[in-house]
């Protein structure tokens, strides 16, 4: 079978960037045939080919640039499918969480010329925000795995980063505005600011959910007319969060003992979040 990533494991200096900042970037993580084959595979689903079959009607300038999102995404192709658990997945889950962890929810993004900015946040689902939060399940690991089948230069629709700022408690009174303003570089053992990534084609972003990202808009003369952006979550093993998508009953029948544990966690129910 085809390998889909370029290497099977992340090497030392990978993990030296994860937990120094927070996130690890691997550019053209994957094989030339898998990109092709998984791009492909992506933008031709349904939802998504009539989606780019509009933007194309408009000429790629929507008149009213609204996004493509699809959360969860069950309707994963073979390609697409194999991500939950390659080798280069695997080994770096094993290599931060350890063995204890489960596949959280996926999500699949399309943003045309237009979009807007994302501000700067955090996905750990136990900060600071309406829902329930459950304290005992704060310090343990989300992992979110952005994918960019086409990539992004800097100032178009890309990712923007707080290196450090995963070691700062996730308390109220954190702000991406006082991240950066230094009144937590103390905590954080070294100075807080924003950096700018520029990813080619095939890369990946390897991250903390507790560090502060933000993605920049999609200028309306982008020489491309969208981003393709692609994620899965993993926890470690614990209640399910609001977001813990349903699995399919499909992908159980068809998946053999490790993945059956990496599917294998409860419904999600505000008691089950909150004891």
């Amino acid at each position: 079978m085809t390998q889909i990533f370029r290497i099977d494991e992340p090497s030392q200096e990978h993990l030296e960037d994860f937990y120094r900042d927070g996130y690890v970037a691997i550019p053209e993580a994957f094989t030339e045939e898998a990109l092709t084959a998984l791009t492909n595979e992506t933008l031709n689903m349904e939802g998504a080919r009539e989606y780019l079959r509009t933007l194309d009607k408009e000429g790629g300038k929507p008149s009213n640039p609204t996004t493509y999102f699809v959360r969860p995404w069950n309707n994963r192709g073979p390609w697409a499918d194999r991500l939950i658990d390659a080798p280069l997945v695997t080994a770096l889950l094993e290599s931060t969480i350890g063995p204890n962890y489960h596949f959280c929810h996926s999500a699949l993004n399309i943003a045309p010329r237009g979009a807007g900015r994302l501000s700067f946040h955090q996905d750990h689902h136990h900060w600071r925000h309406s829902n329930p939060i459950n304290l005992a399940e704060r310090d343990k690991w989300y992992i979110q795995i952005l994918y960019y089948p086409n990539g992004f230069t800097r100032g178009d629709r890309s990712l923007s980063v707080i290196p450090g700022s995963h070691r700062v408690p996730p308390t109220e009174d954190v702000t991406p505005e006082r991240l950066l303003a230094g009144e937590f570089d103390t905590v954080a053992g070294r100075e807080l600011a924003a950096k700018h990534l520029e990813l080619p084609p095939g890369s990946m972003v390897y991250l903390n959910a507790r560090m502060f990202h933000g993605v920049e808009p999609k200028p309306l003369d982008s020489p491309q007319p969208f981003r393709l952006f692609l994620i899965d979550i993993f926890k470690e093993a614990g209640p399910p969060h609001r977001h813990t998508q349903e699995i399919p009953a499909e992908w159980i029948e068809r998946a053999g003992p490790s993945r059956k544990k990496l599917f294998s966690r409860e419904a999600y129910t505000q008691d089950c979040w909150t004891r």
